[in-house]
């Protein structure tokens, strides 16, 4: 069947995608997660094209929130990438960061919770972290989430987004249409930009936990797309 790629965003860890993985091996694809180093955008998309490198081809990457920008730069010319999967995620263009386009959409209340210091890493209040990112998971989760989260550095955020490769592959959009902290009508500007296909889910932010059967059928869609090799 197919492979996927799974990158996960700012304040994760690879383990957001675990239920989405299970989801995704149970139907035959094969699945893998990136563990980013989250010190620079650079620094990120170069772990991931060497996960994508030991992937067998071809190769659906798949980015939650800020990995939307990792996969985004990763899969530019890369032989092993034929499609995309941004789940609650940021779709930037050349020149793009973070933060331009966060200002493109509504301000959310989510992002009070952010803490930035004064070295350039940045977390989120563990006291708000479920109010901003999961709100629709059980609070006891919620509260491991936030003592578990992995710091990110402001140069991630701030750092200009490489030409975007969502104009050359095709691409599918979950979206999140109870976010908190990544105005929805932004994220259907990204998927309309895009031109992907899109999956509405009711959920925060942090969909792929809230709803993973959902997001992994988005996900094993693209894998299985007519005229996909690997199909």
């Amino acid at each position: 069947m197919g492979n996927a790629v799974l990158v996960h965003g700012a304040w994760s860890d690879g383990s957001v995608w675990q239920e989405v993985m299970g989801h995704l091996r149970g139907q035959g694809h094969q699945a893998l997660s990136v563990p980013l180093p989250m010190t620079s955008l650079a620094d990120d998309i170069a772990w991931t094209r060497r996960h994508i490198d030991a992937a067998e081809a071809p190769v659906t990457l798949v980015g939650h929130s800020y990995g939307g920008t990792v996969i985004s730069g990763a899969a530019l010319e890369h032989p092993k990438v034929d499609s995309l999967v941004f789940v609650a995620a940021y779709v930037p263009d050349e020149g793009e960061t973070i933060g331009m386009l966060s200002d493109k959409g509504a301000e959310m209340p989510g992002r009070v919770a952010l803490r930035f210091d004064a070295d350039g890493w940045s977390h989120v209040d563990p006291a708000l972290f479920g109010e901003a990112l999961a709100h629709d998971l059980p609070p006891r989760l919620a509260r491991s989430l936030a003592a578990a989260q992995k710091p990110t550095h402001g140069a991630c955020l701030a750092a200009p987004a490489y030409t975007g490769a969502w104009h050359d592959l095709p691409c599918g959009y979950v979206l999140s249409a109870h976010d908190r902290i990544l105005d929805p009508r932004l994220q259907r500007w990204f998927a309309t930009r895009a031109e992907a296909v899109v999956t509405e889910l009711p959920s925060s932010h942090l969909s792929p936990l809230s709803h993973p059967e959902e997001v992994a059928a988005a996900i094993s869609a693209m894998l299985e797309r007519e005229g996909n090799p690997a199909s």
